[in-house]
């Protein structure tokens, strides 16, 4: 795409979101992430019904291209992902994570594996059963790429939603970790799945896996906490407001930017980074000016690209391909989703709840605010040409749009109830 189409669409994007946005401030009253998705698939379904009835107007040709040019991917993975993480890491509280570091490790962990395996094998069950016939491989990348929560969607929620603060630090600290851990799931699954070249996979040994787990999820870790050191003491050594929020930002770009070269995960690499600049970094490093300025500028990026985010999944209706017994598997893989969810996130706290007690309500709250958003469906997008990726976007589409519209506009409801 040339630079001049890329400005023009970057204008079409930020100037719906605003339109969108204040259509929804204005009249619907949704939460604002929640308000964009569902003003955006209203639109594409309209344009999509359009095209129906005047098929010479070909919209979904035009999007479809649009779309594709602008690789959604490689827009939120490579682009806006490390900034969200960041900005959502810079104000969570260090103090509260590592208190309820066990609960926070094991379903990021643990969770995330339970919830791919259990997903896996039951898509493969559904799909035999509908005789779409996906292999079992391609459901266990499925399962790597739906069970990560969307630290972006979940942290937008809890904006919205007030529940305890030892849940809360549960939900954010889970949502930032367990995306790191899903994507190092996933590669690890997408090598498995076409390891073979014809799509069947290859196995690859333990200790291959083993290895890159450590490399991705350590070797990020150990990153972000080099360059968030680095930046801090920088920023320690000087008193100047904007060249600190400057330095910020190049920490993000920077930390990424080497993950990459190195595959390494940069999002825990980022996460990692945030952390240290937001709790070590704006207590003793940051005069109160600087502190305000670097809290009013993340907070900013973080509202500008989360619209834009939300945006782009509303609009990606048009790049899926839906027929036959597909719309059976979208409409059965929700609840399947939301099972799977709530006996990963159940069953490491039960175990955990033999030696400390958790707040009441505590499981289906993670359960039901386990939101699922834009990074499932950039890696769905992402997965290589073959029979069966259009099924697995399909599939992926259903439980996001559910989880962001019908979970994120309920789970006040669902605190409300269940939390005492």
């Amino acid at each position: 795409m040339s630079d001049l189409s890329l400005l023009n669409v970057a204008v079409v994007i930020v100037t719906l979101a605003a339109l969108f946005g204040y259509i929804n401030h204005r009249w619907l009253g949704l939460p604002h992430a929640i308000g964009i998705v569902v003003i955006a698939l209203l639109t594409s379904l309209g344009a999509i019904a359009l095209d129906a009835i005047w098929p010479a107007l070909a919209l979904q040709e035009s999007v479809r291209a649009v779309l594709a040019n602008l690789d959604f991917h490689d827009v939120l993975m490579n682009g806006m992902l490390s900034f969200l993480l960041f900005a959502g890491a810079l104000h969570v509280n260090l103090g509260d994570l590592l208190s309820r570091k066990w609960a926070i490790g094991s379903m990021a962990t643990i969770g995330v594996l339970m919830s791919t395996f259990l997903i896996g094998f039951a898509v493969y069950g559904i799909s035999s059963l509908l005789d779409i016939g996906i292999p079992l491989t391609y459901c266990l990348v499925f399962g790597a790429l739906i069970s990560p929560t969307d630290p972006v969607a979940v942290l937008g929620i809890l904006k919205t939603v007030k529940v305890p603060e030892s849940l809360e630090a549960k939900i954010a600290g889970e949502s930032l970790f367990n995306d790191g851990v899903g994507l190092v799931v996933f590669i690890i699954m997408v090598a498995i799945a076409t390891g073979g070249g014809g799509g069947h996979g290859e196995a690859i040994g333990v200790l291959e896996v083993i290895r890159l787990f450590a490399q991705e999820a350590l070797g990020g870790a150990a990153l972000g906490l080099t360059t968030g050191y680095i930046a801090y003491r920088a920023m320690k050594s000087i008193d100047e407001h904007n060249l600190e929020v400057l330095i910020t930002l190049a920490l993000v770009m920077l930390t990424y930017g080497i993950a990459s070269a190195l595959h390494l995960s940069g999002p825990i690499a980022v996460v990692i980074a945030g952390l240290l600049i937001g709790n070590k970094g704006t207590r003793l490093a940051m005069s109160e000016t600087t502190r305000d300025h670097v809290h009013k500028f993340w907070s900013l990026l973080d509202e500008i690209m989360n619209s834009a985010l939300f945006l782009l999944i509303g609009f990606e209706v048009f790049a899926l391909s839906i027929s036959g017994n597909v719309v059976a598997l979208m409409i059965i893989i929700i609840p399947v989703a939301l099972a799977a969810r709530f006996i990963s996130v159940g069953t490491p706290l039960m175990l955990l709840s033999l030696r400390k007690d958790f707040t009441k309500g505590a499981i289906p709250v993670l359960t039901w605010g386990g939101l699922r958003g834009g990074i499932s469906v950039a890696l769905a997008l992402s997965l290589p040409e073959s029979d069966f990726k259009s099924t697995i976007l399909a599939a992926t589409y259903a439980v996001v749009i559910f989880s962001i519209v019908v979970q994120g506009l309920t789970v006040k409801a669902v605190v409300r109830k269940l939390v005492r």
